[in-house]
């Protein structure tokens, strides 16, 4: 539950619906990304975590953490399953909302085209590589891992995670496609009564539901408990980070307990206040769902492509992973701020799948004129991974690092892998090692020649 509650965000569930309304249930695709990445975790990362018994500045407080999240996740679900229902029921049932959707092109076929904002590529390997970046190596994730006693349980919630999820994002997507099937002939974005897409699912819960008391403000609960459990855990892990490498390990202050807990929660509201004010902007980038996905997809692909340059390549060393690392990351904000600022300034406009206005007269007394045909940019000049799905950037990021990684660790003297440490490596590459690896450099006399 816990797991689920870090993952799933208040972006998750008011901007997943709004994706499959204007492109199509194509994203839905990401659930087998989900599955594969379950899998991937829990045989290539997982064990080397579990062996290691790592810290991190998550570990404060976890207990109480954990059962919050579990009552977060409770609410999440009842309010995102409770919504659906009631929708289902509003508009007629199961085969009026299929019908609707095939007549709207939502259940399109499959678009191989690696510039369209989701394709079969894009999302099975963007999404694959963004969830593991996230479910392997983040420290969020890898913390309440450690926090079960062996390696089976560990797994085991891996898996249970994965599943929640998996139903979780379905149910988010279902209610895309649930969305449109309520207002197909009258879309409330041209007929002003929204002014922006993302306000798609708050407007469906209150005209579909908000005749029953409790139900609007349960999926408010559900939406702000998604929110809380994400943002909480980062500003209060970000304080510690902040007051541990910088206060007192680079400028060497010496704190007592009193003080460094009022810098520690100084430093949340500075943060929490800055967060804030970056709603602001946010608003003029476009859709949030995928404004925080490119923006998150940054440190992502860097952060994945290190540790896995760590994991899977004995020989990499310290100078590669560094280099590595300033090369993904230089990578990865090319392609996403330069995507943003191509989209913001309009060289780049995703085409949204047809809309209506005819049933607006006759559903809700409104006489709107049904807007020109968009008139999308002659996008050739643009550069080509500017012009690429958001979904490709921790892709490009982790390639990027695993790439510069292993051709600065060759080129400035590759580890040693016989005195390399067999539990730093993942289980599916020890086959790598030597049978000799882990002994000390003072055996290195009685280690028979290297050839």
């Amino acid at each position: 539950m816990s797991l689920i509650a870090s993952y799933i965000s208040g972006v998750t569930m008011l901007g997943t619906p709004a994706e499959i309304y204007n492109f199509g249930a194509q994203y839905w695709l990401i659930v087998f990304a989900m599955c594969l990445s379950g899998f991937t975790v829990a045989t290539v990362y997982l064990p080397v975590f579990t062996k290691l018994q790592v810290c991190s500045s998550y570990e404060g407080g976890l207990k109480a953490v954990v059962y919050t999240d579990t009552w977060q996740t409770v609410v999440m679900f009842i309010s995102v399953l409770v919504v659906v229902i009631l929708g289902i029921i509003s508009v007629g049932g199961m085969n009026v909302i299929i019908e609707r959707a095939y007549a709207g092109n939502r259940l399109h076929s499959l678009n191989p085209n690696m510039y369209d904002r989701y394709t079969v590529f894009s999302v099975l390997i963007g999404g694959f590589t963004y969830w593991t970046s996230f479910n392997s190596v983040h420290q969020t994730m890898v913390q309440r891992y450690l926090s079960l006693p062996n390696d089976k349980q560990a797994k085991l919630s891996v898996g249970i995670f994965t599943v929640g999820v998996v139903f979780f994002i379905s149910m988010c997507c279902f209610a895309g496609v649930l969305v449109f099937s309520t207002y197909y002939d009258c879309d409330p974005l041209t007929a002003n009564r929204i002014s922006n897409s993302d306000q798609l699912i708050p407007l469906f819960v209150v005209e579909t539901a908000g005749h029953l008391r409790g139900v609007p403000g349960l999926f408010i609960a559900g939406v702000f408990g998604a929110a809380l459990s994400s943002l909480s855990v980062v500003l209060n892990s970000t304080s510690v980070v902040l007051l541990e490498d910088v206060f007192k390990g680079v400028c060497h202050f010496d704190l007592t307990e009193t003080r460094a807990k009022i810098i520690s929660k100084c430093i949340v509201l500075i943060l929490g206040v800055i967060s804030v004010c970056l709603v602001f902007v946010v608003e003029h980038m476009g859709g949030v769902f995928e404004v925080a996905s490119s923006l998150s997809a940054i440190v992502a692909g860097t952060m994945f492509g290190v540790f896995s340059l760590g994991m899977l390549i004995p020989w990499a060393n310290t100078k590669g992973a560094v280099a590595g690392a300033i090369a993904g990351f230089i990578m990865s904000c090319i392609v996403s701020y330069g995507g943003q600022y191509a989209s913001s300034a309009k060289l780049i406009v995703h085409p949204t799948l047809p809309i209506s206005v005819d049933g607006c007269a006759e559903t809700y007394g409104i006489n709107v004129t049904a807007p020109p045909p968009i008139v999308y940019p002659d996008e050739s000049a643009v550069f080509p991974l500017f012009r690429l799905s958001y979904l490709w950037i921790t892709p490009i990021g982790v390639v990027t690092v695993m790439i510069v990684g292993v051709i600065t660790s060759f080129l400035t003297g590759k580890t040693d892998i016989r005195f390399l440490d067999p539990e730093l490596i993942s289980p599916v590459c020890q086959w790598i090692l030597p049978e000799e690896a882990g002994y000390s450099v003072e055996d290195r006399d009685y280690l028979p020649l290297w050839t």
